[in-house]
């Protein structure tokens, strides 16, 4: 028999239990043995569970047993959850977690003590929820290089974009309704600003090239400012808006960015809507693959974590592409001010045709955008770097600047 625990018995850690009774004949056929939860790290008690009588609120009672393997880190955090995960660690135990923070923070220190050790830290559930991605990236894609990823990596805000889109709703709106059906917190700063989806690009590059970027050279913008103009006008252009995290890497540096985007209705990731999320990768073997599913939510994230645990458990990971992650070096990152893209631009104006001309002189080959509103001038930029089009949009002839969106980078 092989003896988990698992830390942290909320939405996620509840869940384990339950995809393992679930799938128990499954879970067998493929390790060969059955799998017991020994234990339950949690501050509270839970006297109706069955599991109740398995809480304990002291790590080294599992640190210590000899007869645990396998510890499931669903807490969240950094603080106890890197402590308690480098205990495992040193305690002989492999560790899977669904807590992106923590990989994206702590990922390198934490690889390098379970190699030391001769176990595993696997965090397949810490992107994507069950969408396995990070294993088809370990596994099917290990002969390939990435040269690109393009992720909906946020289920919150693609709900939100999608009620906007179909419903003309606005961002406050959707985003009240998002909370009230418990896809958002109530304080939802950590999705709606970018940073969940920051922490999920940092990873995914990481497993693409083993080195980890600091997020402070991960350049991320909030989607709050998106308007069912936008909506509009990307819907008139051929597209819709998605808050996307991105990564472009060549052999020698990397660009990683998180901002809303239009993107044109002939790519997939304009097509994923609600909770789902979509991650497009482009190699030059490959080409485009894009990994499609269900990205939060209790039992696909939990699934993912049973997973992780069963790829320990039987060996799977053993054969899998090592994560060998290092820190990103100086200057690896480029300046996002380098990016070059295309722009959506909104200006309300007396004289538009006039707003139009100047633009030209401005931009070059503008593209006019049809059916615009009564007093707007919107137009498509032609390629652009980003520090130009910010010395661009200080030019007078955009006083009535109201929106400028990135158009999706090839």
């Amino acid at each position: 028999m092989i003896h988990i625990a698992i830390l942290g018995f909320g939405v996620v850690g509840g869940g384990i239990t339950e995809v393992l009774e679930q799938n128990r004949a499954a879970v067998r056929r493929m390790v060969h043995d059955d799998i017991h939860v020994k234990y339950i790290l949690d501050r509270l008690e839970f006297p109706d569970s069955p599991y109740g009588d398995r809480v304990v609120h002291d790590m080294s009672v599992i640190a210590d047993d000899p007869e645990v393997s396998i510890v499931c880190e669903t807490m969240g955090g950094v603080g106890a959850a890197y402590d308690f995960t480098m205990q495992a660690i040193r305690g002989g135990k492999s560790v899977v977690t669904s807590n992106k923070e923590l990989v994206a923070k702590r990922g390198v220190e934490i690889l390098a003590a379970a190699r030391e050790m001769g176990v595993f830290y696997l965090c397949e559930a810490s992107v994507g929820g069950g969408i396995p991605q990070i294993r088809g990236m370990r596994t099917s894609l290990a002969g390939d290089t990435i040269a690109a990823i393009d992720g909906i990596m946020n289920g919150t805000t693609n709900y939100i974009l999608t009620r906007m889109r179909k419903d003309g709703a606005t961002f406050a709106d959707a985003l009240a309704e998002a909370q009230t059906l418990g896809y958002a917190e109530a304080n939802p700063a950590a999705d709606v600003d970018g940073l969940d989806a920051q922490r999920k690009i940092m990873i995914l590059t990481a497993i693409a090239t083993n080195r980890l970027v600091d997020e402070k050279d991960v350049y991320t913008e909030t989607m709050t400012k998106i308007t069912p103009a936008d909506m509009d006008a990307a819907a008139r252009w051929g597209g819709t808006v998605k808050l996307l995290g991105s990564a472009r890497i060549d052999k020698s540096n990397a660009s990683l960015y998180v901002c809303p985007v239009f993107v044109p209705g002939s790519s997939p990731l304009a097509h994923i809507d609600d909770v789902y999320n979509g991650i497009r990768f482009v190699s030059p073997v490959t080409a485009d693959v894009m990994f499609y599913g269900r990205g939060a939510g209790r039992l696909p994230t939990a699934g993912a974590v049973v997973s992780d645990v069963v790829a320990a458990a039987c060996g799977l990971a053993d054969r899998e592409l090592p994560m060998e992650w290092e820190k990103a070096p100086e200057g690896y990152v480029r300046p996002f001010s380098e990016n070059v893209f295309s722009y959506y631009v909104r200006v309300k104006a007396d004289a538009v045709r006039e707003t139009l001309e100047k633009a030209s002189l401005v931009f070059g080959d503008i593209q006019p955008l049809l059916d615009s509103p009564e007093g707007y001038a919107e137009f498509i930029t032609p390629p652009t770097q980003e520090a130009e089009a910010a010395r661009a949009f200080a030019d007078t002839t955009f006083a009535g600047l109201e929106s400028r969106i990135r158009i999706m980078a090839p």
